[in-house]
């Protein structure tokens, strides 16, 4: 059934109508980075109640972004194999190794991958800076961004909105915007970007509407973990909420009892009134007759043990809900090693497949918006090209080893001297493979007769 245009709409500004979108996401993004930043308790306090918190939501995501990124690059192939499609594939190479060097990609990578582990989203922006002279990339917040798909394939995204703050001073430099009655409070900027257009609103004010300098949108937003069907993505936060509640109140619990066991409460039967009774070595107290005194002991009956035992159940619940196993935080009491630790680590290993996967995708069209970016602005051609996403080991290898394989592999044919060079981990192997030529004919070059 087709439903009637809501003409109501005409009454909003974009703006406007951005501010009621997406509410459920918004507060799904707070919840999960107010658990991550430690505020994990539900409620109030009551009167003298303890409430310790132990952050393993934090532990969790940061260890498994450490895994995740663990010594990622890029390799750059030609498409072909002529000569001047191979000489592009090096300047593609080149070019885009001088651009990870000025936006220090290696550190808003990581930063954007803990991110995006907490709210469940992430993006880059890939955009020209005519004043330096260079690409920028930059990785907004997920919370100002909106999107718009095209019917149901969530892939085909043809508008994004983009919604920040700037100060009155920002927005005048850069837009020559001036607030009314000399407002100091900030300007929400919104961009809306498609393939032909951007627009700029200045709080609800449209301030500008041009084609697009760039001919594609330069956001890409991509999930955390996907969810089937759906375009936003999953945080790792929720999966281990409820265990990491319950691990806080079960060891804020045993923590009372301890506390209390070594300042022992004194029960006294039959007796209508007492004062003075100190609990402290060589104490004496005096109790009429029939009446009888003695410190409670929380401990007896082997009371602990039953705390510990379900404090050691949480923990379990804890790990194999984050598919992060204690021997990945170096707690190897079975001496594992070789194929018995990596069963052992086999979920972890799972979990970063699956993001990997992801992120193969992002950092491959993230590589050719920049080139694309390049093309534009500097006359250079640089596509087409295959971009390949190298990913490090999660676990420790035997470096000889593998260099041992593909000695092997190279000498049967099978692998070429530059795929050993990208499967060892070499950046830019096909200008190591020149040197390498290089040094083999210095080598066979015969040497003058003295």
């Amino acid at each position: 059934m087709i439903q009637p245009f809501d003409h109501a709409q005409d009454k909003f500004t974009l703006p406007q109508q951005l501010v009621r979108r997406d509410l459920a996401r918004h507060r799904a993004y707070q919840e999960n980075l107010d658990f991550y930043e430690g505020t994990q308790w539900l409620g109030n306090a009551r009167r003298r109640e303890r409430r310790l918190t132990f952050n393993y939501s934090k532990t969790f995501i940061d260890k498994m972004t450490s895994y995740l990124m663990s010594s990622v690059s890029f390799s750059v192939e030609p498409a072909g194999d002529s000569a001047d499609v191979t000489e592009r594939a090096r300047r593609a190479g080149d070019a885009l190794r001088l651009v990870y060097e000025a936006n220090n990609l290696e550190q808003l990578d990581f930063d954007t991958e803990i991110d995006t582990a907490v709210l469940g989203d992430g993006c880059f922006k890939v955009t020209w800076d005519s004043v330096k002279g260079q690409v920028r990339i930059s990785s907004p917040d997920v919370k100002g961004l909106y999107t718009w798909w095209q019917g149901d394939d969530i892939t085909r995204v043809w508008k994004v909105a983009s919604r920040y703050q700037l100060s009155p001073e920002e927005a005048n430099l850069l837009y020559g915007f001036k607030p009314t009655m000399n407002s100091q409070r900030p300007v929400m900027v919104t961009e809306v970007w498609t393939d032909s257009e951007i627009e700029i609103w200045l709080d609800d004010t449209r301030w500008r509407k041009q084609g697009n300098p760039y001919n594609f949108i330069p956001f890409i937003i991509f999930p955390n973990l996907r969810e089937p069907k759906q375009f936003w993505g999953i945080s790792d936060i929720p999966a281990i909420r409820e265990p990491a509640r319950e691990l806080n109140r079960a060891l804020s619990q045993l923590s009372m009892i301890l506390e209390l066991s070594g300042n022992p409460i004194a029960v006294l039967e039959n007796v209508e009134d007492a004062q003075d009774i100190a609990v402290q070595p060589g104490a004496v107290w005096e109790i009429p007759e029939r009446a009888r005194a003695y410190l409670l002991d929380l401990l007896q009956g082997g009371g602990v043990k039953l705390h510990t035992d379900y404090i050691d159940l949480l923990y379990r619940a804890l790990h194999d809900l984050a598919e992060a196993p204690r021997t990945a935080f170096g707690d190897n009491r079975q001496g594992l090693s070789g194929v018995a630790l990596e069963m052992e680590l086999h979920p972890l290993l799972q979990k970063v497949r699956r993001k990997r996967l992801i992120r193969s995708g992002v950092y491959r069209r993230r590589a050719g918006m920049i080139l694309k970016l390049l093309e534009q602005h500097t006359g250079q051609s640089y596509l087409p090209c295959h971009i390949k996403i190298i990913w490090g080991p999660v676990l420790p290898q035997d470096r000889s080893r593998l260099v041992q394989d593909e000695k092997t592999l190279v000498e049967a044919g099978i692998h070429s001297r530059q795929r050993a060079m990208t499967e060892l981990g070499v950046e830019d192997s096909e200008r190591e493979f020149g040197r390498w030529l290089e040094e083999e004919k210095q080598i066979m070059k015969p040497t003058s007769a003295a």
